[in-house]
């Protein structure tokens, strides 16, 4: 379990832009996972990396570390993992000039699709197959954000930042680019963020860099727990989403309450607001805390 925590701090540190520490980070917890045998921590691990190269925009990288939980021969192999992170890797073929793969990889995996009921496998299908298709891409694209994406504001953000890139008719992709950027500013997601930007720059809009808030006086990884806890979760619930224990959560949340000057989880919701597309939920009872 402790190796699983490791590699998915690696993994959100990733997403926040902190690639060297994600890297360290990684490797330990590649480390802890191999010497147990216990292959869900070098596939996250793979992950880690992977989404620190897409950031790094090192996309050969990025598709050979995600490409490991499909080999058999690889310590990342992984069947029950493998198909929920396809929206990374075809991504990362897709910039990588790897399309071709990631389509061999996509039609393996489609029976998988028609018995398993996951959100976040079919989230990920639609991604990918908007991302390869090489006619009514945008049929795609619509079709899946026009998907059930409630509690999933990463997704369609990504779907919005990559339907953005697509679009020609400027006026429209404008307004995908905007929601993109400003779900992953509220996110924290360094690298996407500036790719949205970079493409309403290059759509004649104006996008000035984010202003500091809130967030970026935590880590990435209180950052993750302070989110949760503004969402009203408990300390049990938001230990159970990022592999902690609740005691754990409770010790980051003594640390952050003084970093940002409050002292309840509800104060937190008025200085880290959800992102767009987090659902709400009503104030819960204190039982995890």
């Amino acid at each position: 379990m402790h190796g699983l925590a490791v590699a998915v701090r690696a993994e959100i540190t990733a997403l926040h832009g902190a690639y060297a520490r994600s890297a360290t980070l990684a490797a330990d917890a590649e480390r802890i996972g191999l010497a147990a045998g216990a292959r869900p921590v070098p596939a996250t691990a793979a992950l880690a990396r992977g989404l620190a190269a897409l950031g790094e925009g090192r996309f050969d990288d990025a598709f050979a570390e995600l490409r490991r939980m499909h080999d058999p021969a690889d310590p990342a192999y992984t069947p029950a993992l493998r198909s929920y992170f396809l929206a990374e890797l075809t991504e990362a073929a897709v910039r990588g000039g790897q399309s071709d793969s990631a389509r061999e990889l996509l039609a393996e995996l489609e029976p998988t699709t028609r018995t398993t009921p996951s959100p976040a496998l079919h989230i990920g299908f639609r991604y990918a197959r908007a991302l390869l298709a090489t006619e009514d891409a945008e049929g795609l694209f619509t079709a899946a954000l026009a998907a059930d994406l409630t509690g999933w504001p990463a997704e369609r953000a990504r779907l919005q930042l990559a339907y953005g890139e697509w679009l020609r008719r400027v006026v429209e992709s404008r307004a995908r680019l905007r929601a993109a950027r400003q779900t992953f500013d509220a996110l924290g997601f360094a690298a996407w963020s500036e790719r949205a930007r970079l493409e309403l720059r290059g759509a004649g809009e104006s996008s000035p860099d984010r202003s500091p808030d809130a967030g970026e006086r935590l880590t990435p990884h209180e950052l993750s727990i302070a989110r949760l806890a503004a969402q009203c979760l408990t300390n049990r619930e938001i230990g159970q989403r990022l592999f902690l224990s609740h005691r754990t959560v409770s010790t980051h949340l003594h640390r952050i309450f003084p970093k940002l000057g409050v002292t309840s989880p509800t104060d937190l919701a008025a200085l880290l607001p959800d992102p767009p597309g987090t659902p709400q939920r009503p104030l819960a009872g204190d039982d995890g805390r």
